[in-house]
């Protein structure tokens, strides 16, 4: 089924930056635990990522990611995930996350 122009246009991608990445053991499939800033407008948001073969926790801090910051939270365990952080997947099935390629303020819009 397509997407309308219209529907797309709801979804709200953003720019943001990892200030905390950590193992998320609760987890039933390996993933961090992310807190990802969008600037003041927005706020750091929570997310898990399945990204743990291809990303250490410490490479994640300050890099900056494009997540959908409008779905409805997400329960995942304990964690209650307010973003959707995107990724293309390799030919492993591992997560690529998707991120601009020049520093941008928290917060922009991807479009």
């Amino acid at each position: 089924m397509d997407l309308t122009w219209n529907e797309f246009e709801r979804v709200e991608m953003r720019v943001g930056t990892v200030v905390s990445a950590k193992i998320f053991p609760e987890a039933r499939n390996p993933a961090y635990k992310l807190e990802i800033d969008f600037g003041p407008s927005i706020g750091i948001l929570q997310s898990s990522a399945q990204i743990t073969r291809r990303y250490l926790p410490d490479e994640l801090e300050g890099r900056q990611v494009v997540a959908v910051v409008n779905f409805p939270p997400k329960q995942i365990g304990p964690v209650r995930s307010k973003c959707l952080v995107l990724g293309a997947t390799d030919h492993l099935g591992d997560v690529v996350l998707l991120s601009p390629d020049a520093r941008v303020p928290d917060g922009w819009p991807v479009k």
